[in-house]
């Protein structure tokens, strides 16, 4: 059988976590003796994320799938090819049609068979629930945070870093400049005349500088925001 091997990282950074282009080729390449197959090709795409299928490596490598070049891919990992599970279904269904198996070295799995195809795709599915889930409890954290009055990134216009260095205080000079920014868009002005307005009323961004809209649309953005 004639396979495609495909590889990704997207930062160099990755090479630190044994998934460097060098390793994860390595990987494929020994799958490929193992399974006696043809390895005709190994596909890159450095230095591509996985949250979208357009890239150029991996459009060359669904080209070869479509044309019937390939009976199967092989990847050293399933987040390699797709983190999503939506991309993945959509994937694994062109290759049932091509008549093409994937394979992923890491989990030891071969949609070649009907259980390997049902395997990685609930292995997919439950991959992005866990990153979901992450992001869902660090939202959460940090909304606390927020509401406990402790800094979160940047300092927001209109506060200031307290004296003991982790929790905020209203800086009483930007607060001043945010109620008359409240104050004109909550009367329909817009945002080049609230900066206009700021100005000739001597109100300052924090830099110093005089007001643009987009200053005041990026105030107005956080102060909505929290």
């Amino acid at each position: 059988m004639k396979t495609v091997g495909y590889v990704r990282v997207s930062t160099d950074r990755q090479a630190e976590h044994g998934v460097s282009l060098e390793a994860q080729e390595a990987k494929i390449r020994a799958m490929a003796i193992v399974q006696g197959s043809d390895l005709i090709d190994v596909i890159v795409d450095g230095g591509e994320s996985a949250k979208s299928l357009n890239r150029p490596g991996l459009q060359r490598l669904l080209g070869l799938v479509s044309g019937g070049t390939v009976g199967g891919v092989i990847v050293a990992k399933l987040d390699r090819l797709t983190r999503s599970v939506k991309d993945l279904c959509g994937l694994l269904e062109m290759f049932e049609r091509r008549k093409v198996a994937l394979i992923s070295v890491a989990e030891s799995l071969d949609t070649g068979s009907a259980a390997g195809r049902l395997v990685i795709t609930i292995m997919g599915a439950v991959s992005q629930w866990e990153r979901e889930a992450i992001g869902e409890r660090t939202r959460d954290a940090l909304r606390h945070k927020r509401s406990q009055g402790q800094r979160i990134g940047n300092i927001a216009f209109g506060f200031r870093l307290a004296g003991d260095g982790h929790y905020l205080e209203e800086e009483p000079v930007e607060q001043a400049a945010l109620a008359e920014i409240r104050r004109l868009r909550g009367e329909g002005a817009t945002l080049r005349g609230i900066a206009a307005a700021l100005n000739q009323g001597a109100y300052q961004t924090r830099r110093g500088t005089p007001w643009r809209l987009e200053s005041v649309a990026r105030v107005l953005k956080v102060a909505q925001n929290g």
